[in-house]
């Protein structure tokens, strides 16, 4: 059985889809504004995760992540760069496209952008007036939070906080300001306006991901994600609108990602510690490693960036590397055993069981180091079979298929070489060949391929 801890519910939820076998799954994806920081990709992995879990339960997944292409900082940016609203945020929506490549994050099925899903947002903010839920004051159009006695539900507020008849035009505000939210804003000065039966105006932030949504997976589906900062306002007002405006439940499961601190603190480019993934790929670390530390702590746990942490990482990624070149290349006897079948076994339903209670990282890792522990001392005892290793590969493979974060096929070979180089250079240390292990390095070096000698063995990265 699959559980997820419900945001809405506040409780451990078994999940079962609308349509049995397929689940409509969206994604609060990137307000491009700016280069997106770890910490959003903290929250993008985590969906990442889960879809691929729903995928190896045997879902078909139909995955919708936004893109916010205009709201108050899109439009504060375009402006003070003196650029059109499209000319400031393509930069910004190429390098997220880039970042979640080199992450290996799963492609969603659609990216629907904010400004091309206009017409959707009208009709669904036109039928909130005609419902009697929505108001118009000077030439902007309000969503009358009185009207929705389940105003609140998700962030568990008190109705006593609600301040119907104050309005807010701020697309994002405290929990403490429950006020009538922005559907559409008028236009003010040379802000980017479209023409529509409320004036010449724009969109509130809010209402484009319901009119997204409903459009691509329908007016009710299965999960919707973000982080917990989009709890309130967004995902409250989210469900305030879709559900006034089609009159039944919008999402059955609310899942929720913690923030991402570092070293201990908040993220903050006034404190140098505000890092895009280019930041740290540029220290020469591997993107790889930095996916599976943002994946490895529980996604409602808050997460603390340090360097250390990621240099862990790093070597528990060269750990499960090692393990799978030492499959692939070894030669083992033909034939199989029944002790390495039933490892191989055992670790995919830990696995498995581990990801089905709440995405349980810890756990489902956890099944996958002591297989390869066990493992190893089956191979330095000489006791494992050709089938043996080739069922064990398929196993880590079928994990991977979730983590992804073994290389890809166009890699293997080089990896492969890069390992075996290491090899031939610890052999030459063994033999006090300090010359050719110097070489070794060099030669690695040139390549691009920096090497450390750790106590826990040789590791390395890209540069």
């Amino acid at each position: 059985m699959i559980r997820f801890f419900n945001t809405l519910t506040g409780r451990m939820d078994p999940f079962k889809p609308i349509t049995p076998g397929k689940v409509g799954l969206y994604t609060c994806g990137p307000t491009v504004y700016d280069y997106a920081h770890i910490g959003n990709f903290r929250a993008y992995l985590f969906e990442d995760l889960l879809k691929r879990f729903l995928q190896l339960s045997g879902f078909a997944v139909t995955h919708v992540m936004n893109i916010t292409d205009i709201d108050d900082k899109t439009i504060n940016g375009a402006a003070e760069k003196g650029l059109s609203l499209k000319a400031y945020a393509e930069p910004f929506i190429t390098a997220f496209f880039e970042d979640l490549k080199r992450l290996n994050a799963s492609p969603a099925d659609v990216y629907p952008r904010a400004t091309e899903h206009i017409p959707e947002m009208t009709r669904l903010i036109q039928g909130l007036i005609d419902k009697g839920f929505a108001y118009m004051k000077d030439g902007s159009v309000y969503f009358d939070i009185s009207r929705f006695p389940a105003y609140g539900r998700l962030a568990k507020l008190d109705r006593a906080q609600l301040q119907s008849g104050r309005r807010s035009e701020s697309d994002e505000y405290e929990k403490a300001n429950a006020v009538d939210f922005a559907l559409w804003k008028a236009q003010k000065g040379e802000e980017p306006s479209w023409e529509t039966a409320f004036g010449p105006g724009r969109p509130g932030w809010h209402i484009e991901c319901s009119a997204m949504s409903a459009r691509y997976l329908g007016p009710h589906f299965d999960i919707h994600c973000g982080g917990v900062d989009n709890i309130f306002p967004h995902h409250e007002n989210e469900i305030a609108q879709s559900e006034a405006y089609h009159g039944h439940p919008f999402v059955n499961y609310w899942l929720h990602c913690h923030h991402l601190i570092v070293d201990g603190e908040k993220m903050s480019k006034s404190k140098g510690n505000f890092y895009t993934l280019c930041d740290i790929l540029d220290r020469g670390n591997d993107p790889a490693a930095v996916r599976f530390l943002l994946l490895s702590t529980h996604y409602r746990k808050q997460l603390n960036f340090t360097w250390d942490a990621l240099n862990q990482a790093a070597s528990s990624l060269q750990r499960i590397r090692d393990f799978v070149h030492i499959l692939r290349t070894e030669t083992f006897p033909e034939g199989k055993t029944e002790i390495a079948s039933a490892l191989a076994t055992r670790m995919s339903d830990k696995f498995q069981k581990g990801l089905a209670d709440d995405l349980n990282m810890s756990v489902a890792l956890t099944a996958l180091f002591e297989m390869i522990k066990k493992v190893n001392i089956l191979i330095s005892k000489k006791e494992i079979r050709q089938d043996d290793a080739g069922q064990i590969l398929q196993a880590v493979q079928r994990v991977d298929g979730v983590v992804g974060i073994l290389p890809l096929e166009s890699e293997e070979d080089l990896v492969a070489d890069i390992l075996a180089l290491i090899e031939e250079r610890q052999k030459a240390r063994s033999n006090k060949n300090f010359a050719l292990s110097d070489r070794i390095r060099d030669e690695l070096l040139a390549r691009g391929i920096a090497l450390e000698d750790t106590r826990d063995g040789v590791r390395w990265k890209k540069i």
